[in-house]
């Protein structure tokens, strides 16, 4: 029986399209199932002890044949350094690097659970290019708002180093506030309304700022909320607008005329 030529390879290892592919895909998920499985039953003491042996080998067998895989890529690739570069290729090799890299350093091999990234191939597996579509639309969202979400974070920074510094003064080390970074740390778990509840303010002024802060939390949660809620609307909203081929401003998508130019716009109508 001959073997497969590098191009059908190909075909198999980076197409679904085919049978084959589609099988090599499914049981490639399954294996990065297997994998996180492994290893989050290892890091159980009581499991640990009793089975080392066994988790061991059973990594060493799991890693060695996503590196066989990794290093079937790179061979099957019209351009081997383009995937390896590519972020499919960075998570192909986060997938497997943890586990080599345990041997020089203590408890890396945990780090494998990255191999949960490649089930992102489960988008191209089952053709769920609706859900792909959707999540280029909340990517161009988040990109849209990226610089008013920056600004946003560059007040919040501020607010929280001044009212850091304010607690420090009012309260004092003698009430747990022993630095302006531990009482910024306090700000910040405040107005996120996190409360882990290991410093609390002592004194009556200090309670009251922290009311003030704790009020304040519930509109900072709010407003990134709304800057990517906005700009998400607004990508959906322009999907239908049909652009004008003599200004090429865009205009609604049920519109006859450009709203720019008044140009009559073109029909997808057959």
């Amino acid at each position: 029986m001959p073997l497969p030529t590098r191009e059908r390879l190909h075909q198999i290892v980076f197409g679904a399209d085919t049978r084959a592919g589609r099988i090599f895909d499914i049981i490639l998920l399954w294996l990065i199932v297997a994998s996180v499985f492994v290893v989050v039953l290892e890091s159980m003491p009581t499991l640990n002890q009793p089975y080392r042996v066994l988790f061991f080998n059973l990594e060493l067998f799991l890693t060695a044949l996503f590196t066989f895989e990794y290093l079937l890529r790179i061979f099957v690739s019209p351009k081997p350094t383009a995937y390896m570069r590519s972020y499919l290729g960075i998570i192909d090799l986060l997938g497997i690097l943890p586990f080599y890299l345990s041997f020089f350093f203590e408890g890396y091999h945990y780090f494998v659970v990255f191999r949960l990234l490649r089930m992102l191939r489960v988008f191209r597996i089952l053709r769920l290019f609706r859900f792909i579509q959707e999540s280029e639309h909340l990517f161009r969202a988040l990109r849209a708002s990226t610089y008013k979400i920056a600004v946003f974070i560059s007040f919040v920074l501020t607010l929280v180093v001044l009212l850091g510094t304010l607690m420090y003064v009012v309260e004092g080390p003698e009430n747990g506030f022993t630095s302006i970074p531990q009482s910024i740390y306090w700000t910040i778990v405040t107005i996120t309304t996190v409360g882990y509840g290991d410093i609390t303010p002592k004194t009556g002024t200090g309670k009251w700022i922290a009311s003030i802060i704790m009020l304040c939390g519930y509109a900072i949660i709010a407003v990134p909320t709304g800057i990517v809620t906005v700009a998400l609307s607004r990508t959906n909203k322009n999907e239908g607008d049909r652009k004008c081929q003599r200004c090429g401003q865009a205009s609604p998508g049920n519109a006859r005329y450009c709203m720019h130019c008044g140009e009559l716009l073109e029909t997808n109508n057959p």
